[in-house]
């Protein structure tokens, strides 16, 4: 079996028909016959169901093209790799996070892998968890800062902090001394991160909430957390947000107040591709783990 064995039968699987698989394919149609006649022989299996009217994938054909494209991702991501080591590391190093995680050691950071690597071109990218999941998956970018939960057989990860909640309002409208006087937000304005960007986000807010006894009234919602804070400044409504978003957005119309008394925390999680950690990655991490643990003392 060659690589244009599972080519060719790919390009049959979409067009369902030789002779416009053969036409994209730029060969003849008796040879492209030939090579799936022989890549069912050497699997051992019928892959499609042919008449004069008709090509179908058979279950077996349906299955096969399902693995084998996933099959061509994974070489496509390993050759990247390949390429990328073969280069010694110039080239594009891909770098994603979540806007609420954004903070001066993400800007140190790039400043430390660009002297350390001065022929690779670093790309930051804000992107919200669910999309950084996919991306990296498909070898799409390098690097990833999420939010917990996790959950893909295809990407490694470790805990960068653990970080708990905080209440945000301008105190200039709002006087909240302690967790015992949240009762009095029952009736304010809230901005949240939107449901549909960070789902899990929205729901442990909502949970928190509830945990206080009310039901937050959600009038603004944002997929950035930069926008949130300004909503909030401005007056617009209170929010909960990560506490170490007090680090970047430290205004002095804005107060901030640790929801200790709940038992809820949320992990950020430094990614990359599974099996796919690069010498940039390492030093990323070995970098970002020794500036948490300065913040720390």
């Amino acid at each position: 079996m060659e690589l244009r064995h599972l080519k060719y039968f790919l390009k049959l699987a979409e067009e369902l028909s030789f002779v416009r698989a053969a036409d994209k394919l730029f060969i003849s149609q008796p040879p492209l016959s030939r090579q799936i006649k022989e890549l069912e022989t050497e699997l051992g299996a019928t892959l499609f169901e042919r008449n004069n009217k008709r090509v179908i994938l058979t279950d077996a054909g349906k299955f096969y093209q399902k693995e084998v494209q996933e099959l061509l991702k994974n070489l496509e991501r390993i050759n990247i790799q390949t390429k990328k080591i073969s280069e010694n590391q110039s080239g594009e190093f891909r770098i994603a996070y979540v806007s609420s995680t954004f903070s001066g050691d993400i800007s140190k950071l790039i400043q430390f892998l660009s002297a350390q690597y001065p022929y690779v071109n670093f790309r930051l990218y804000e992107v919200p968890t669910v999309k950084q999941i996919a991306a990296l998956e498909e070898g799409k970018i390098d690097f990833g800062i999420i939010r917990a939960p996790l959950h893909s057989p295809k990407i490694d990860s470790q805990l960068w902090f653990k970080d708990s909640f905080s209440l945000v309002f301008n105190r200039n409208k709002y006087a909240i001394a302690s967790e015992d006087e949240l009762e009095i937000l029952k009736e304010a304005t809230f901005v949240f991160f939107n449901k549909e960007y960070a789902p899990y986000f929205y729901d442990a807010l909502l949970q928190i909430c509830a945990q206080y006894g009310f039901n937050p009234k959600v009038v603004h919602e944002s997929n950035n957390i930069s926008s949130i804070i300004q909503l909030v400044k401005n007056g617009l409504g209170i929010s909960i947000v990560p506490t170490a978003i007090m680090k970047s957005h430290n205004y002095p119309e804005l107060e901030f107040l640790e929801l200790k008394k709940v038992n809820l925390s949320t992990d950020i999680l430094l990614a990359t591709p599974k099996g796919n950690q690069s010498e940039i990655s390492k030093a990323a991490i070995e970098f970002l783990m020794e500036q948490n643990s300065k913040n720390e003392n």
